[in-house]
């Protein structure tokens, strides 16, 4: 049975469960792996220093570790999850993204954008997404099936891999911010992502020792796994994938939002907001002459006001074949001017990567 808050979706027929990693399990887990392959407890220990704090998942490199040990090892708990495609690059190289191959073949993304004062990594949750929002590139292509743990994980260590090796121009660096709005709709692949996170946050050399804090978590409105998502105790940050502040848009625009209004949404943003300490993120499409007049900017500053809020507005990046793209820049000006006029604080996202198949899921469907 599902957990409470968890939605589910069936798998694809014939679909394998992806092998399982060390990332996938608690450090009391790897224990009793290690154990079960008849080797010494501690060795979970070295595997973790290897993996999580020295990004090193090449038996080879494990010299602490008896040659006739590392291939069971690695066999059984750091086989081989997923291989690069093609890396695709913009901004001078400042803006990466890769596209994987998963052990049955699917395809994921990740981005990772490098700022002056950040590096910023973009994840995928899902290998698709079952929320089929007709204007983003992933919900177009449905729902593969949900990633493990551990595919979510080594994404981002292959990110902060490639930062200390020097692979992305300007030097050796560390990855500072990490947001779940790659591929997929997080809670719905519930279980899973609150195991990243942990695996994510926990100290070295039991996790990559990161800061929840660093940590965004989008989500487009499913309201019981968002109480859940509070009730963790986590001090991520949580963003709403909100496209319209009136229920009749945001039906089309968000279809799940016919099972939770704009108002349950909202409601269960600021319990998180309280349990967290942390200001929501409200994430908003500009989509010319869909959801950019002003008339919807006076309603959404309404909505907001007066709460630990912050509105993220994203010019649209056109996915092929869409009859829907940006907004005018008029139109973007007179939004910001409206949200302002309610006290509500709004940043314009600066967009990146359009030249290289930049919205989520263009860069796996032009693969496919």
């Amino acid at each position: 049975m599902p957990a409470p808050g968890e939605l589910t979706f069936a798998a694809p027929r014939g679909a394998k469960k992806p092998p399982r990693h060390l990332a996938d399990l608690s450090p009391v887990e790897r224990r009793e792996a290690v154990a079960a392959l008849g080797e010494k407890p501690f060795r979970a220990k070295q595997l973790s220093q290897h993996y999580f704090a020295r990004y090193a998942d090449d038996p080879a490199a494990w010299t602490d570790i008896p040659a006739a040990a590392r291939g069971r090892l690695a066999d059984d708990l750091l086989p081989e999850l997923m291989t690069v495609v093609r890396h695709a690059e913009c901004d001078g190289g400042d803006t990466r993204k890769t596209l994987w191959r998963l052990f049955d073949g699917t395809l994921v993304e990740s981005v990772l954008m490098r700022y002056p004062d950040r590096v910023t990594m973009c994840i995928s949750s899902q290998a698709g997404c079952g929320m089929n929002c007709p204007f983003c590139a992933t919900g177009q292509a449905g729902l593969d099936r949900n990633l493990s743990t551990a595919e979510i994980v080594h994404q981002i260590v292959a990110g902060m891999r490639a930062l200390r090796d020097g692979e992305v121009p300007g030097g050796p660096s560390r990855l500072s911010n990490i947001v779940f709005m790659g591929m997929g709709e997080p809670l719905a692949n519930y279980k899973r992502v609150i195991g990243a996170i942990r695996r994510l946050t926990d100290p070295e050399p039991d996790g990559l020792g990161l800061s929840q804090r660093g940590i965004t978590v989008s989500t487009v409105g499913l309201v019981p796994a968002m109480y859940r998502f509070a009730d963790e105790g986590f001090k991520c940050r949580l963003a709403v994938s909100l496209h319209a502040p009136d229920d009749e848009l945001r039906d089309t625009l968000v279809p799940v939002n016919t099972r939770w209004k704009v108002r349950e949404v909202l409601d269960a943003a600021w319990y998180y907001a309280e349990k967290s300490g942390r200001r929501i993120s409200v994430e908003y499409a500009l989509i010319r002459d869909v959801n950019d007049q002003a008339w919807r900017a006076d309603r959404l500053g309404k909505l907001l006001k007066n709460h630990r809020v912050h509105v993220n507005l994203i010019p649209l990046n056109p996915t092929p074949g869409s009859k829907w793209t940006a907004s005018r820049p008029e139109d973007e000006r007179a939004f910001v001017a409206a949200l302002e006029g309610h006290g509500v604080p709004v940043t314009v996202r600066d967009t990146r990567g359009q030249e290289i198949d930049g919205a989520c899921g263009q860069l796996a469907a032009s693969e496919r």
